[in-house]
């Protein structure tokens, strides 16, 4: 059975702008239901796919942070030709770090990184573990028997891991240039991470430069906090964020 690829959106909601980027082995699905709801308070909202994500996992593998920061910089440039001046940016787990990456890179308006990592220690074994079970399931969607399944997991097993070093590799790059971060930040953690160390989060809080900045802890939240028990209280705590900002242009 054929997957249907996930695709990117835009949800066109108003004037100002908000970039959307997903996690690693995630997709678009990840922040869709933020999107809708910001687009109903008159936000419009675009969120890409990179490459190498809701595809086969062998692709995945085949892929590096240089290829989803073209995405990511692809995007960008979409709202930017379509007439959007204002944008701001948030984004979960990896899509929190390209987040950060973007508001080092471009003049933003505000960012929202969620689940971002800050800390390479044992993060390779967490990244596999999950690859691992991203595979699995994917394989699992196919609708193929286990016999087949395990027969192909033995060959992905087999697949050099320069995709998860990439990964550690841009964590250690953002960290490196957290400091020269100035936009208006709104930082988000779910308590119960099992991928990401919590403490990040207050790496990423102390060491930016922006003035205005806050830490907010989920409790209930794991990883995928976008689509979790906490969901719909992120959401409006995110559409605040956004309204505190000094958009200069009307909704």
């Amino acid at each position: 059975m054929k997957i249907v690829p996930p695709k990117p959106f835009t949800f066109e909601g108003g004037k100002r702008a908000v970039l959307l980027l997903h996690a690693f082995t995630g997709s678009s699905a990840d922040v869709r239901m933020l999107g809708r709801y910001l687009q109903k308070r008159g936000y419009t909202c675009h969120a890409p796919i990179y490459q190498g994500h809701g595809v086969p996992p062998e692709e995945l593998m085949e892929t590096e942070h240089f290829d989803w920061w073209q995405d990511v910089e692809r995007a960008w440039q979409k709202l930017k030709n379509d007439g959007y001046e204002e944008i701001a940016v948030a984004g979960l787990s990896l899509g929190g770090l390209m987040t950060l990456k973007v508001a080092y890179t471009y003049q933003v308006k505000g960012i929202v990184p969620m689940c971002a990592p800050m800390i390479t220690s044992d993060n390779k074994e967490r990244l596999y573990k999950g690859v691992l079970q991203y595979a699995k399931e994917y394989k699992q969607l196919e609708k193929k028997d286990d016999e087949q399944i395990e027969k192909e997991m033995e060959v992905f097993r087999q697949l050099p891991l320069d995709t998860l070093t990439s990964v550690n590799d841009l964590i250690e790059e953002v960290r490196d240039s957290l400091d020269m971060i100035y936009a208006p930040a709104f930082v988000v953690q779910a308590e119960q991470d099992d991928m990401v160390q919590p403490k990040s989060a207050e790496i990423i809080h102390e060491e930016i430069s922006s003035d205005k900045k806050e830490l907010k802890w989920y409790e209930e939240s794991g990883h995928v906090i976008t689509m979790d028990k906490e969901r719909e209280q992120l959401q409006e705590d995110i559409y605040q964020f956004l309204e505190q900002l000094d958009w200069e242009t009307d909704k």
